[in-house]
């Protein structure tokens, strides 16, 4: 067996580090400057007439009671395995959000968490993520299902409906199958072995930020001087962020994916094109552009527990 110098793995995890968070900047600048949609000097423009430090501050607070709340639900998870202080749980949510900015749907997130953990436990780690992030889809898929209603698109809502009616008839009557040692019988087991309280308080965290992430999206239109009634913009909101979350797409392009499906529903409802495309590039700036930066630092500071 080959055996590695230590001096060579120190500097071949430094050069992985230094790839990620270069890659992670590289993408973000990418989208920035070469896309064809954002036109710089309208939105700056606008942005100097709007300009408004406690909308500022406002917009900030809804971006860091966002990512805060994520954090408190990886906390909150992760102690069906061991206790972990909310500095860790940053430390992990971050900086796994860094690695899994150019991964499909932020897959990278995954094997970045589990690399804060002993191999052994990278398993539970990547079950106790889906969970994580499970409980967020399924928020999505309720609100955006009602939303669909709500904005006359019942057709759509009614065809979801009944899609996961047969998928949950489907998964009941075949929930015994196994496929490579795993069925849905299993998975249900696995899930029912972490404590109630866990779950309970995890979907209260991931209700809580479903509530703040759309309604930073909301007070973001209404900033940008776009008047639909309340109910209307939320329902849109609801959708939008529903069937953008169900396409394949990489976070780094999550505003241009956002952006599209957006462009659509609100230019139904008579708001410019370019608002739309706008305040989904802030979205993605706020919420996913500035938490990588923080975690680049996390990542550029990591210590891998695996040998």
């Amino acid at each position: 067996m080959i055996t590695i110098p230590d001096k060579a793995k120190q500097f071949l995890v430094f050069l992985i580090k230094l790839l990620i968070v270069s890659g992670a900047f590289y993408f973000i600048y990418d989208q920035l400057a070469n896309n064809d949609q954002l036109d710089w000097p309208k939105f700056l423009k606008l942005l100097e007439e709007k300009q408004s430090v406690l909308g500022i501050l406002l917009l900030l607070s809804f971006s860091v009671a966002n990512r805060f709340l994520e954090i408190l639900k990886w906390q909150n998870l992760v102690s069906f395995i061991k206790p972990i202080t909310v500095g860790e749980s940053t430390k992990q949510v971050l900086g796994a959000l860094t690695a899994g900015i150019f991964t499909p749907n932020g897959l990278g997130e995954y094997a970045g968490k589990a690399l804060y953990f002993d191999k052994k436990k990278t398993k539970k780690i990547i079950f106790l993520n889906l969970i994580c992030n499970g409980i967020q889809m399924i928020l999505t898929i309720i609100f955006g299902t009602i939303g669909l209603f709500l904005i006359g698109y019942w057709q759509w809502a009614l065809a979801i409906l009944a899609a996961s009616c047969f998928l949950l008839l489907a998964s009941f009557l075949s929930k015994t199958i196994k496929i490579k040692g795993y069925s849905i019988e299993k998975l249900l087991a696995k899930i029912n072995e972490i404590p109630k309280p866990i779950h309970q308080k995890n979907i209260v965290l991931a209700l809580c930020r479903y509530l703040v992430f759309s309604h930073q999206y909301y007070f973001l239109f209404l900033a940008f001087d776009v008047d639909l009634p309340y109910l209307t913009m939320m329902a849109s909101i609801a959708t939008v962020y529903f069937l953008a979350s169900s396409l394949p797409s990489f976070q780094f392009l999550d505003f241009a994916v956002k952006g599209s499906v957006a462009v659509f529903f609100f230019g139904k409802l008579g708001v410019n094109e370019w608002i739309v495309v706008f305040i989904a590039t802030l979205m993605w700036f706020l919420n996913v552009v500035l938490p990588v930066v923080i975690g680049s630092y996390y990542v550029l500071k990591f210590k891998p527990k695996w040998k």
